[in-house]
């Protein structure tokens, strides 16, 4: 994974499980549901943008060298597995 990339990723990453602790406490003191229900949103949009990332970043590197070593099908298969499960959200 790029260097830069696997950076911002794990930053991103530690700004969700604050968002969970976030969660979990407004759970345990009985926030109000719409607010509770905003906040798992925010969590679910920040792992989407971190999925993005990932995406890209395998696109770009481990596609790439596949296409390059003539493993097309390989390639293909993996995104569409990823395609697949994208579908079910």
């Amino acid at each position: 994974m790029n260097k830069e990339l696997k950076i911002k990723i794990l930053r991103r990453l530690n700004i969700i499980k604050g968002q969970i602790e976030g969660l979990r406490n407004m759970i345990e003191n009985d926030k109000y549901c719409v607010d509770i229900l905003i906040q798992s949103m925010a969590v679910k949009n920040a792992l989407s943008g971190i999925e993005d990332l990932i995406l890209e970043n395998h696109l770009k590197t481990h596609v790439k060298e596949q296409f390059k070593n003539k493993k097309e099908e390989v390639a293909v298969k993996e995104i569409l597995k990823i395609y697949k499960l994208a579908k079910r959200k």
